[in-house]
């Protein structure tokens, strides 16, 4: 089996921006996490959990963040092959949580194929989620690479992401529920923190530098890093369903405002915008009319909330970069972190 040394080290990170190193190492980064998916011990196992998984995770998207892992690992001199368990970890629990949360939104499409919910049915779904979490720790714990104090150490990060995580999607689906449009943007900002920043930023570049060797305060600095550009992430993903070209051309253009998403550029709408009982009827309405989806994205551009959005974006990831700059010694891994900063905000335009 080939390492992710080997993967990683077989042309030159360095002189790749981090757009690029995405584009090169996602397929055979995809491959080895894909690897820790088990088979059955009986052939309807994996007819009904282990195959549709796997099909699934195939599915996978540029998996920045088994990349951004390996990245933190580099840039504080460390072995990368240590750090696959745990990159493998939260990416498993990136697809359960995505399972998961298709479930409770009543989606119906993810990465341009039917959710597995529709595909597989309700109950086949939750189940094949549940192996996405049982993936997570399991994972660490069996890696022969990792001493037993780092395992306890990485473990507990994983805990911890895995609880905020929770806590965050509590806040998503309730605010939903209730029909909440009180919603601050403050709200919003803990509610993306702990749904997306932790677990898309913050803990992949933490876990990548402990199993690096990292001290106290590189962990924290790449942390810190993670939650701010984590979070610009995610109001990227927001603006990007509502304008993003490529998007547009998907059946899952604009569904956030189907599926009456309090996003920040929504927040902000609705208490800065002249039309907010418009917009707040159209969002009760799980509307799919593309021009009435039209309508409430040029409701929201009116009231400025897209380009609020777009500049705190901007503003996190230039605060993040600065901070990592300070705290973080020179290297070409550090350089590929502060292109991956450059690469969100250059995603929003």
């Amino acid at each position: 089996m080939t390492t992710i040394k080997e993967i990683i080290l077989s042309a030159n990170p360095a002189n790749n921006s981090f757009e690029e190193y995405l584009t090169t190492y996602a397929n055979q980064v995809g491959e080895a996490i894909n690897e820790f998916i088990p088979r059955g011990t009986h052939p309807d196992m994996d007819r009904y959990l282990y195959d549709p998984l796997l099909a699934y995770s195939q599915n996978g998207g540029k998996r920045h963040r088994p990349l951004i892992c390996f990245a933190a690992c580099m840039a504080v001199g460390g072995d990368v092959d240590k750090a696959l368990s745990a990159a493998a970890a939260i990416e498993h629990f990136h697809t359960a949580a995505l399972i998961h949360d298709d479930i409770a939104d009543d989606a119906e499409l993810r990465r341009g194929e039917t959710c597995l919910h529709l595909s597989e049915g309700v109950g086949l779904a939750i189940n094949m989620g549940d192996l996405g979490l049982c993936l997570v720790n399991g994972t660490v714990i069996a890696d022969s690479l990792l001493d037993d104090t780092t395992k306890v150490r990485v473990v507990s990060e994983l805990i911890d992401m895995t609880r905020r995580t929770i806590e965050g999607q509590a806040l998503d689906l309730g605010w939903a529920r209730d029909g909440r449009y009180d919603i601050t943007p403050e709200d919003y900002l803990v509610m993306a923190t702990h749904k997306t920043a932790h677990y898309s930023g913050a803990v992949p570049l933490a876990v990548g530098a402990i199993v690096g060797g990292g001290t106290d305060a590189q962990v924290e600095a790449l942390r810190n890093y993670g939650l701010d550009t984590g979070l610009a992430f995610q109001i990227q993903d927001d603006l990007l369903n509502l304008i993003g070209a490529e998007e547009s051309t998907k059946k899952d253009f604009r569904s956030d405002i189907t599926e009456g998403k309090r996003t920040l550029v929504v927040v902000h709408a609705l208490r800065h915008s002249s039309q907010r009982d418009r917009l707040v009827e159209i969002l009760s309405a799980k509307e799919k009319d593309p021009e009435v989806l039209a309508e409430a994205v040029q409701i929201m551009e009116d009231a400025g909330s897209i380009e609020y959005a777009r500049n705190y974006a901007e503003n996190l990831t230039s605060i993040a970069k600065n901070r990592l700059i300070d705290m973080v010694e020179p290297s070409p891994s550090r350089e590929l972190l502060l292109s991956m900063a450059d690469w969100f905000v250059n995603r929003l335009q």
